[in-house]
Parts: structure tokens; C-alpha cells; sequence
């Protein structure tokens, strides 16, 4: 057809048929060009044996692969000549098979280049200090039956300030100029997907080594507490490594193996991480939004503090495009457990609410309720700080500022408002707990106790800062007058026994008078006792002041009322048979009170 076309344009310009025949010779040179490739790259592309095993091999394949890469850019604009299109078909069908076969050489030097990753301190290494060291352990490169290497997996680490070189520099080189072809010809997704199915394995090896499983959402809702509790502490070290360590590791590999190549690398360490990243925030949300029972709160705020402390890690490790929705789901979840936070305190409240008004505790001892909320508070308040950040809601976006503190300009109010009301709570049930007690006495002798418990537990904590100084003098002023009401509900009656003014009686006045007077002492100073013996006062200290505080009222009183009835004449003889107990018995059996199992004297009727 080229001579046809000579000999029709025969009689024109010589130069023009001069430039069309050296078109002509350019097509054949082509056609030739490519025969000499298709023998060099088929002989690669056909072998049985790796072709990276020979570097002069490698070589060879590489110059062949280049120049057909370029052939096919330089005659691609001109596509549309037919004997062209001929050419760059074959040029195109003979570049998907070299493509074919750089692919399973670059899986082949990933999964041998693996037999010996190194862990660097990069404290060494930053100081240029020495070289990689080696792993020993006889389980980090496996064999299977058939011979085959496995993936290695990291060792168990306790220091974060170190990176993973999971592939030698050697094979790292190879693998860039791999991937330099394919990405030069248009593969770069099918090399980023080799790579990353690689190295994906090798990070969900590693994870297996520290005890992470992959559960559902639902799987870890159904399971025990107990069960969840040390599936957070395995989460806890997996998500560090995994942020601190391997994902830096990743990071790094990837732009060494893809360097010049910023979309590929950036893409490719997506596809890498994005599996186990998943896996590891889908666990934290799963307890962000599982039970709020608040007995789990520890372990929230473990899970709460642990996010809070890696978002910039999360920021600097996934900060190109294609990671901005792991960002973007890290800081919603740790938002998310924030509010899970928030949720259990609802609960506690609820479950202050909620707890029986009839449930009343022998002797007006102290209400399980109340130790429980009050311990409660106060190992809460070790994480004051956090729980600062939680009810302030100033968890910040990512970028807007420092995540390991809450805003130095917001006084920690809602907590101290979140605090508050929980006592509130907890004082307005434990009042409707005391009209349980039909005698005042021992309603005052209850709020006595859990009052007094209450104020030492805040006085001695966290929880003294956050309330104040006012609440507690407040609350040590109630437990004052608690401890008023009883002594006037308790021991009023026989205080008025004791004041009656017996000179008011005339001088012959009958004995069986007198008799009756202390007769009415004796059994209402035997009702208390036998009854306050059984009472229970849980403080020590409150108890003995307790006691100081009625013998105060009651000794003297007796004591002159004793004297008053053995100065009258006719009485006096006859005493010793009448009075049943001197000054030292009443201080006795007052000693007696309180113990909360009913005393010698509260056994006698």
C-alpha cells in the first residue's frame, strides 16, 4: 500500500514523498523493535524461576520493560494510522504480561524480603548509631508444610519509641523500581493491591500475637463483662502498637517503596491500615455504645483517655486524602465514648433513684447505697481531669488544639454541677429511707451515719475540691443537728424525769411517791438502753462522741436527782433497795450503746 501511495503522489513535491518514505521506514523500524522485545520479555515473562534471583536477569527485564514503555508513549499519538494501531496492540498485549509478571515478583520479594525484618530503636537509629538488629526469635519466620515461608509477625513489645524495617533496604529498592514500572505503565493500583494484600497479613499476624480478636459490634455486646474487661486491656496495647509502631512502620514503608509516587504510596497505606484500623475503632465504639451500667465506667474512661491520647497519632499517621475518613471516625468515636461517659452518670442516677425506699438497714447503720455511690465518686475523681473534658463537652475537632487537656479557661463547673447533684440525689433517697424508722431517734441515728460518712469521703477526696468548702461545712452542719435530734428525741423523757423538782414536794411526801418517779427513770433509762444497744454508729470516733454527749446530759442530771431524793428523811434509809442504779451503772450501760447487737442491757427485759 506504501508503494501505491509513492506511485500515485509520484509527480509532487520530492520532499513530500521523501518525508512519507521515512514514515514508512519508521513503521517497519517499529514493527521490529517490538519482535526484539516480544523474544527478551517473553524469555522473562516465561521462566520458571524467579527472575529477581539474578540481578543481571532483573536488569535485563527491567531495560526491556522501559523500552517498551516508552515505544508505546511515543507512538501513541499517532494511533489512529492503521499499521500503528497494529503495532501498539501488540505493544499493549506484551506490556500486560510484563505487567502480569512484575506483579508476582513483586509479591514473591515481599513475602521473602519478610524472613528478616529488623526492629530499630529509632532513638539508635536517629543518632546514626548502629545497625538493624535482628529478631531471634525461632517463631518469627514460620514454615508451613509444604516448605513455604509464612508472613512474620512483630514481637511482643512493651516500648513504643521504636519502628518496624519489615522489609531488607535490598528488596525495599527492588520493589521501588517494580513499582516504578508499573505505576510509569499504568498499573499502579494493581501494584498498590499486591502490596498492600502483603503487608495487610503481616499487621493482622501481629495483631493476633497481642491477643486482639476481631469481634462484631454485636459479638462484643453479648459478651460478659468480665470477658470485655480484659478484651479492653488487650484492645488498649493492640491500638498503641498499632498507632505508635506498626502504622508509622507502614507509613514509612510504603513511601520508601513508592517514593516518587505520592498518590500510590498514599493510596496503598490506606489499603493497608484501613482493615485493622476499622477493626480497632469498631471496638471502641462497640463499648462507647454498649451498657451503660456504671460499674463499666473505669473501663470507658480507659477506652475514652486511650483515644483521646493517640488522636495525633491518628492525625499524623493518616493525614493524606484517602485516610481523612479514618480521622474523621476516630474523632467521632472518641466523641462517642465521651457521651458514653456522660450516659453513666445518667445511669448512677438513675440507679440512685431507683433503689428501693424500703430498704432499711438494722440499727440505722450505714445504707449500702451510700457506700457505694460514695467509693463510686471517689474513684471517679482520680480522673478528674478527664472528667473535666467529658462534662465541659470541649473535646475539640481535629486540629482545633490540644487534646491531652481540657480548656485551661473553663473552670471545671459542669463537673462540679454533675457532682453536686449526684449527693443531692443521694441525700434526698437516704431521707426517704429514714421515715422507714418509726422512732425519731433512730432516723436521726441513720442520717447521722451516712451523713457523717458522706463528709469524710468528700473531705478526703477529689471530691472536696470540686463541691467545696461551703458544701462541706454545710453538710458537717446537718450532721450536727442530726445528731441534736437524737439526743432531744432520745432522751428528753428521761431528762424530765430527772428535772422534776422534787422541793416542790412536801416535806412528808410518801415514799411510794418518790418510788414511782425513779421506777418511771429505771424503765425509760432500761428502754433506751435495751433498744440503742442494738443501734449501730459505723464511725468510731462519731460513736465515742455520741456517748461523751449523752452521759454529758444524763450523769449530771442523775447524779443530782440521786442526791436530792437520798437528802429527804424518810427516803434515805431505804435507798439502797429503791435506786437500782448508781451514777457508775448508768455511765456503764451508756458505755454499752451503739454496738449493734443488743448488749447485755438490751437482753433484759
Amino acid at each position: 500500500m506504501a508503494d501505491d501511495i509513492l506511485q500515485i503522489f509520484s509527480n509532487f513535491d520530492g520532499r513530500f514523498r521523501e518525508k512519507l518514505g521515512e514514515k514508512t521506514g519508521d513503521e517497519s523500524t517499529l514493527e521490529q523493535t517490538l519482535r526484539s522485545l516480544d523474544r527478551q520479555i517473553s524469555r522473562y515473562v516465561t521462566a520458571d524461576h524467579p527472575i529477581w534471583s539474578d540481578s543481571a536477569d532483573s536488569s535485563a527485564f527491567l531495560d526491556s520493560v522501559d523500552e517498551l514503555i516508552a515505544i508505546i508513549r511515543d507512538w501513541m499519538p499517532m494511533a489512529a494510522e492503521k499499521p500503528v494501531v497494529s503495532c501498539l496492540d501488540r505493544a499493549e498485549e506484551l506490556l500486560q504480561q510484563s505487567m502480569f509478571r512484575l506483579e508476582e515478583e513483586f509479591k514473591l520479594l515481599m513475602e521473602r524480603g519478610g524472613e528478616s525484618f529488623d526492629l530499630t530503636r529509632s532513638g539508635v537509629e536517629s543518632a546514626g548509631a548502629g545497625a538493624n538488629t535482628e529478631s531471634d526469635e525461632d517463631d518469627d519466620v514460620l514454615e508451613d508444610e509444604d516448605g513455604e515461608i509464612e508472613i512474620p509477625v512483630a514481637n511482643a513489645i512493651s516500648d513504643y519509641n521504636i519502628i518496624i524495617d519489615a522489609l531488607p533496604s535490598a528488596t525495599i529498592n527492588d520493589l521501588h523500581e517494580i513499582a516504578k514500572r508499573m505505576v510509569a505503565a499504568g498499573y499502579g493500583k494493581e501494584c498498590s493491591h499486591v502490596y498492600s494484600s502483603c503487608r495487610r497479613e503481616f499487621l493482622e499476624e501481629s495483631m493476633s500475637r497481642l491477643g486482639l480478636q476481631k469481634l462484631s459490634i454485636d459479638e462484643v455486646h453479648k459478651m460478659q463483662w468480665s470477658d470485655l474487661e480484659d478484651d479492653i486491656e488487650r484492645w488498649i496495647k493492640a491500638v498503641n502498637v498499632a498507632l505508635r509502631i506498626l502504622f508509622p512502620s507502614e507509613c514509612r514503608l510504603c513511601d520508601r517503596v513508592f517514593f516518587g509516587f505520592s498518590s500510590a504510596a498514599d493510596l496503598s497505606f490506606m489499603e493497608v491500615c484501613r482493615g485493622l484500623a476499622i477493626q480497632l475503632l469498631n471496638f471502641a465504639d462497640a463499648v462507647a455504645i454498649g451498657s451503660r451500667a456504671p460499674e463499666r465506667l473505669f473501663k470507658v474512661l480507659d477506652v475514652f483517655e486511650t483515644m483521646r491520647e493517640l488522636m495525633p497519632e491518628f492525625e499524623a499517621v493518616f493525614s493524606d486524602q484517602y485516610c481523612l475518613f479514618l480521622r474523621n471516625e476516630a474523632f467521632t468515636i472518641w466523641k462517642r465514648s465521651g457521651e458514653a461517659i456522660r450516659g453513666i452518670f445518667m445511669e448512677l442516677e438513675n440507679l440512685i433513684r431507683r433503689d428501693p425506699a424500703k430498704s432499711s438497714v438494722p440499727g440505722g447503720g450505714l445504707h449500702p447505697i451510700t457506700r457505694y455511690v460514695m467509693n463510686y465518686l471517689r474513684a471517679a475523681c482520680r480522673s478528674r481531669q478527664t472528667l473535666e473534658q467529658v462534662f465541659e463537652e470541649s473535646i475539640v475537632p481535629p486540629g482545633g488544639g490540644d487534646y491531652r487537656k481540657a480548656d485551661d479557661r473553663v473552670l471545671s463547673s459542669s463537673l462540679s454541677v454533675q457532682m453536686d447533684w449526684v449527693m443531692e440525689l443521694l441525700e434526698s433517697n437516704l431521707e426517704v429511707k429514714s421515715k422507714i424508722y418509726r422512732d425519731p431517734a433512730l432516723c436521726s441515728v441513720f442520717m447521722m451515719n451516712n451523713g457523717r460518712y458522706i463528709v469524710q469521703k468528700v473531705k478526703d477526696s477529689e471530691l472536696g475540691s470540686l463541691l467545696g468548702e461551703d458544701w462541706v461545712r454545710k453538710h458537717s452542719a446537718k450532721v450536727r443537728q442530726y445528731h441534736v435530734n437524737y439526743q432531744r428525741s432520745s432522751w428528753s423523757k428521761v431528762l424530765g424525769v430527772l428535772k422534776l423538782d422534787i422541793s416542790s414536794l412536801a416535806p412528808n411526801a410518801s415514799s411510794k411517791a418518790l418510788k414511782e418517779k425513779l421506777k418511771l427513770f429505771n424503765v425509760q433509762f432500761e428502754d433506751n438502753c435495751r433498744t440503742q444497744s442494738a443501734w449501730v454508729i459505723f464511725d468510731e470516733q462519731l460513736r465515742e462522741e455520741l456517748k461523751i454527749s449523752v452521759l454529758g446530759n444524763v450523769l449530771p442530771a442523775y447524779g443530782n436527782f440521786l442526791g436530792r431524793l437520798q437528802s429527804m428523811p424518810d427516803f434515805g434509809k431505804q435507798a439502797d433497795r429503791h435506786i437500782k442504779y448508781s451514777v457508775e451503772d448508768v455511765e456503764a450501760r451508756i458505755g454499752e450503746l451503739f454496738q449493734g447487737n443488743g448488749g447485755s442491757a438490751g437482753s433484759r427485759k
